[in-house]
């Protein structure tokens, strides 16, 4: 005879299904960061110098200081274009634009979303500020091989980047 006042039975389990973290390849990686310099410097340093170049063959005709001038307003423009992409990417999902390119991301190493500070300050300015170290660029690069595929500025962030 069961209690009618008795609180019921039931088997209870959490179910939690953490998502499977796959890092993302050394390759892809690199191609990421091969591209976002290209997409830089298509967007700013290519008609930064172009209008320079324009300037420069006009000699010291009025087009001169007109072609330079443009070139560095579009560059301006270019570089206002890059940085808004680049910080919608990086809110939304923690990729830059070749990383949303290519399919990769970064996170923290728990697998949770990154912040915003945490990707400017640690993985690229504190990151730069080291690099004034001669042998750092080499050594931060050769960490990638390392099982974790961390570089050395992934894991003073506590960050992995993983297949998005």
């Amino acid at each position: 005879m069961t209690n009618p006042y008795a609180p019921p039975q039931a088997v209870v389990r959490d179910v939690f299904a953490r998502a499977v973290i796959v890092p993302a390849d050394r390759g892809t990686r690199l191609g990421a960061a091969i591209l976002d310099g290209v997409i830089f410097m298509m967007m700013v340093y290519a008609p930064f110098f172009g209008g320079a170049l324009i300037g420069t063959a006009a000699g010291s005709s009025p087009e001169a200081g007109t072609g330079a001038i443009v070139g560095m307003v579009i560059a301006l423009v270019g570089l206002v274009v890059w940085g808004w992409f680049t910080i919608r990417y990086v809110v939304q999902n923690g990729q830059s634009i070749a990383k949303k390119m290519v399919g990769i991301k970064v996170v923290r190493s728990d697998g949770s979303p990154v912040s915003v500070g945490r990707i400017f300050w640690l993985r690229n300015v504190l990151n730069t500020a080291i690099s004034v170290i001669p042998v750092y660029g080499i050594i931060d690069s050769l960490f990638i091989l390392a099982e974790s595929r961390q570089c050395l500025h992934d894991k003073i962030a506590d960050t992995i980047v993983i297949k998005a």
